[in-house]
């Protein structure tokens, strides 16, 4: 936990807050906190900067936060990915957010097992504690959107054009030739296929609506590999 993630329920008086459970336990046996140490913290949705432990007992800790500085930039790609299986959509869910995207679809197509759609890792306080975890590892604050889509043709044809509105937007795919861009300016969109990547169909579906395939190279990666890959080189910055 490399960020106190504090809760608007947390404060129990002006200036005061109260933490139990998991955070209470990486402050008491991780962290080893001791009361007029500081940590970095910051309000869900809000701003960062730090607490100072004031009291820490078997089930609870009180702090005093000073939140003034405003959470890191945020990523400008939306990920829009074929849903995959759970575990491995916990994964990059997790990294994905880890590295600031705030935006995300998690749609259908031919190779996306319907019992996918049935995980428990999809149910709200699953991807609540997810979403949480990663922003705490991040240092930010921002809950990121994150929706659902069980068709991919209704997807592609009535929802893409205005999700794109205009920004580029690259398709990860086995049988791409064209290089992934490096350092971006601006929004733009990342489009990740299933394992074994999207049919001739929807490849092509997807290009005829202004997604450019494209490729990071000849090996083949796992999607939990290929997501923070692909974002990296996307949003690299110049030296």
């Amino acid at each position: 936990m490399n960020l106190l993630l504090l809760d608007e329920s947390d404060y129990i008086a002006p200036g005061l807050v109260r933490i139990a459970g998991r955070r209470h336990r990486q402050l008491l046996e991780v962290i080893k906190a001791e009361p007029g140490k500081f940590c970095k913290a910051g309000m869900l949705n809000g701003l960062t900067g730090t607490a100072e432990l004031l009291e820490i007992g078997a089930d609870a800790a009180t702090l005093r936060p000073d939140l003034t500085v405003p959470p890191p930039e945020p990523s400008p790609v939306t990920l829009i990915a074929a849903l995959p299986r759970p575990k491995t959509f916990q994964k990059v869910l997790h990294a994905a957010v880890t590295m600031g995207v705030k935006e995300f679809w998690f749609i259908a197509c031919w190779k996306v097992d319907k019992s996918y759609w049935s995980s428990p890792n999809l149910e709200t306080a699953s991807l609540d504690e997810t979403c949480r975890l990663a922003l705490e590892q991040a240092g930010d604050t921002a809950m990121p959107r994150i929706e659902f889509r069980n068709r991919f043709k209704p997807f592609v044809e009535d929802e893409l054009p205005g999700i794109l509105a205009g920004r580029p937007a690259y398709a990860g795919h086995p049988a791409a030739t064209e290089p992934i861009p490096v350092g971006i300016r601006g929004p733009a969109a990342l489009v990740i296929g299933p394992e074994g990547g999207f049919t001739g169909y929807e490849i092509d579906l997807l290009a005829r609506h202004g997604v450019t395939p494209v490729t990071l190279g000849r090996r083949t990666l796992r999607t939990e590999v290929a997501v923070p890959a692909l974002l990296a080189t996307l949003t690299a910055q110049p030296r």
